[in-house]
């Protein structure tokens, strides 16, 4: 079985009056490559008549961001024409590539009716030679995310990049990452063969697990070695994870707001380019 390094707990980080922990960046650990950031929103409940998501017109540049609707819903839009609302159990995959401005904020009906809200949105590098590619978003609902099954139905896989067993998922990685969110049971088990010179992402959201012989918590980390391929899961409760592997870049990275490159020159383009409305101009 595959080494666990160190399980990180995730840090409290609240955005105005959103509860949101931060799996990573944290002091213990900066990017596992090529996954470099994970915020944890929730879980939560609004009132009615309630303000929602505060994100707000922002840009990007030179990553990819997933975000896993568990509870509630967002409504995405950005200066590339993507546009849509993603409700619960759906996900939002978007390349940023050379740069676009975008907002994600709670539906009309969500902000004046209110509920439970519990979403996390995980972004991961490009390599080099993708940093400028054209921006391009995907918004799937919860109907169009395949699902494989593990333990007689005990663990459900939902697929979202990659293959697992032979159900891939409706997003083409652009770096061959896969990603899924796995749903488990109580006292479901599942193994799963990971390549070992690929890095593991291994993010605990609801309940613990029994990871390849320790103990995994709600709001933890796991970081591998890249010793072995093997990681044997069993659920102790109910459980939610966010999985997945990919290759790592080996790439310098250098990061500043919401912009991720490779140098600092880069970084000052990024900026430039924004200022100058070459993300696009929100309307």
């Amino acid at each position: 079985m595959r080494k666990i390094k160190k399980k990180h707990k995730a840090v409290y980080a609240p955005v105005d009056d959103l509860i949101t922990y931060r799996a990573i960046p944290t002091r213990e650990v900066e990017y596992i490559d090529p996954f470099l950031f994970l915020n944890h929103h929730g879980p939560q409940h609004y009132g009615p008549n309630n303000r929602g998501l505060p994100f707000g017109p922002h840009p990007h540049r030179g990553f990819e961001t997933l975000t896993f609707i568990l509870e509630g819903d967002i409504m995405h839009q950005d200066t590339g024409g993507g546009k849509s609302v993603i409700e619960a159990g759906g996900i939002q995959w978007m390349t940023a590539g050379s740069g676009l401005i975008h907002a994600e904020i709670s539906s009309e009906e969500f902000k004046k009716a209110g509920g439970d809200l519990e979403i996390l949105q995980l972004w991961f590098n490009l390599p080099a030679r993708y940093k400028m590619t054209e921006p391009k978003y995907v918004g799937l609902q919860k109907d169009q995310i395949p699902t494989a099954t593990e333990d007689d139905g005990n663990v459900k896989i939902h697929v979202v990049s990659g293959n697992w067993d032979g159900v891939k998922g409706p997003i083409d990685s652009l770096s061959n990452i896969s990603m899924a969110s796995i749903d488990m049971d109580k006292g479901g088990r599942f193994v799963t063969q990971v390549p070992a010179e690929h890095n593991i992402f291994f993010y605990v959201v609801r309940g613990s697990v029994r990871v390849n012989g320790e103990l995994a918590e709600k709001l933890t980390l796991v970081e591998f070695e890249n010793d072995a391929e093997e990681l044997q899961v069993e659920a102790l409760e109910d459980a939610v994870l966010i999985f997945g592997h990919a290759q790592p870049f080996n790439e310098p990275v250098v990061s500043h707001g919401p912009f991720v490159m490779n140098t600092g020159d880069e970084i000052r383009e990024a900026f430039r380019d924004y200022q100058l409305g070459k993300m696009g101009r929100w309307e």
